[in-house]
């Protein structure tokens, strides 16, 4: 924390949100909302979302905020949804999301079963828990009808897995300039805290040759042994573990048969780190060795008919991001789970929609939607846990309410920019 006195201050606002009579009845609304939660959740899971190919469940997920009677719903060129809770417009203004994609890819069998008390289907906890969580957040509101001082504009952004690079959350912040504060919402326990933002920079590598015969061509350059030079040159570097900075070769592909000299081959790279600078560092070390590869396998051949090159596109950047953890936005999620008896624990840096506003400088975390042990995440039998998963969105909704302020209760504890 800041120092004491800011302790206090954080601590003070919560001890008086609990008093609120509409308060408690919105914390006792999220409890008995659970399995109507739930049933949303599998509803919505239960629509194909595959990155880049969110549109139904998107339309889907407009009309329920329709339904809920949100303000100004619009889906946004990039395919983002969402709507506006107006405040009295003398607080800030926070985004509170979910992400509507799934790393499965279209036409992925989408089958959900209940077993020894968990629900299974592919995509139920990434992100089906986060978008149900949104939704019955919304519900708990009308329900209270808490007049806050900021705006709340709560909804769904695209792109949030794989190769979709956080194009949602990116597109939202390069069209707009008013958030003053953003929760994404992820599968997990809500006393988990993410803060911090891992940085990736993703390439699509391509070695590129005349090809021929084992035999018969056999002298000439083979981009299938320049690809491996360059695989194995990058697989010796060394790599700093604080920041944590990382490599992986995801995937290789070329050639047509045992004898036959590729004319192409392929892999997909990823880079991460905890630091922009290191992240820098270690992609400037690879682009060498994937050149360097290149020139080694023409040079080991000195072959007049032909010559390797190599292709480099870049096919993901997500932005790294520091916050600090005194900062007013991780401080308040800190106090709210506190509030509610739980244990915050400042999470790891990961890979979420909060990167993008934390690389820009807005206050951002990333909470659990609720749930107990659940996991599987990215496979066919991926699983939420529904034991105390109310928990979740009790948590989110009293972080809103301390972040933007409730009219006659509390002030705001997150800065506006105006």
């Amino acid at each position: 924390m800041r120092d004491n006195v800011a302790d206090l201050k954080t601590s003070g606002v919560f001890e008086q949100l609990l008093e609120y009579s509409l308060v408690q009845k919105g914390l006792e609304y999220l409890l008995e909302d659970a399995n109507a939660t739930l049933e949303e959740q599998i509803e919505l899971t239960k629509i194909p979302a595959p990155v880049f190919m969110e549109d139904e469940r998107g339309r889907v997920y407009k009309s329920k905020l329709e339904l809920l009677g949100l303000s100004d719903i619009q889906t946004d060129r990039h395919g983002n949804v969402f709507g506006t809770r107006y405040g009295t417009g003398k607080g800030p203004r926070i985004f509170v999301c979910a992400h509507l994609d799934t790393v499965f890819p279209n036409g992925t069998d989408i089958i959900v079963r209940r077993e020894n008390g968990k629900v299974y289907a592919p995509g139920i906890s990434d992100d089906g828990r986060g978008l149900a969580t949104v939704l019955t957040l919304v519900r708990a509101f009308n329900e209270t009808n808490i007049q806050t001082s900021g705006d709340i504009i709560f909804g769904a952004t695209v792109g949030e897995e794989g190769l979709g690079d956080l194009r949602g959350v990116k597109g939202l912040f390069e069209d707009r300039q008013d958030i003053d504060g953003f929760i994404s919402i992820e599968p997990g326990h809500p006393e988990r805290i993410t803060y911090l933002g891992t940085g990736s920079h993703r390439f699509h590598i391509t070695y590129k040759g005349s090809g021929g015969h084992s035999f018969g061509d056999f002298g000439i350059p083979s981009p299938i042994h320049a690809l491996g030079r360059a695989i194995s040159k990058i697989g010796d570097l060394q790599t700093p573990l604080e920041p944590k900075t990382t490599f992986n070769v995801g995937t290789i592909t070329g050639g047509t048969s045992v004898n036959t000299i590729a004319e192409e081959a392929s892999m997909m790279l990823d880079m991460r780190s905890n630091s922009a600078e290191e992240l820098i560092r270690l992609e400037e070390q690879v682009m060498h060795i994937l050149r360097k590869a290149a020139e080694e396998e023409n040079n080991r051949w000195k072959s007049d008919k032909t010559s390797i090159e190599v292709t480099i596109k870049q096919v993901g950047d997500r932005p790294a991001g520091i916050q600090s953890p005194t900062s007013e936005i991780v401080e308040t999620t800190i106090a709210a789970a506190a509030s509610l008896g739980l244990n915050p624990v400042l999470s790891p840096a990961f890979s979420t929609d909060s990167n993008v506003p934390i690389s820009l400088g807005i206050p951002a975390v990333t909470l659990g939607g609720g749930g107990s042990n659940s996991g599987g995440f990215h496979t066919l039998e991926e699983y939420f846990d529904p034991t105390d998963a109310h928990l979740g969105p009790q948590n989110i909704f009293l972080t809103i309410l301390g972040l933007v302020g409730v009219k006659d209760v509390t002030a705001p504890l997150l800065s506006s920019k105006e």
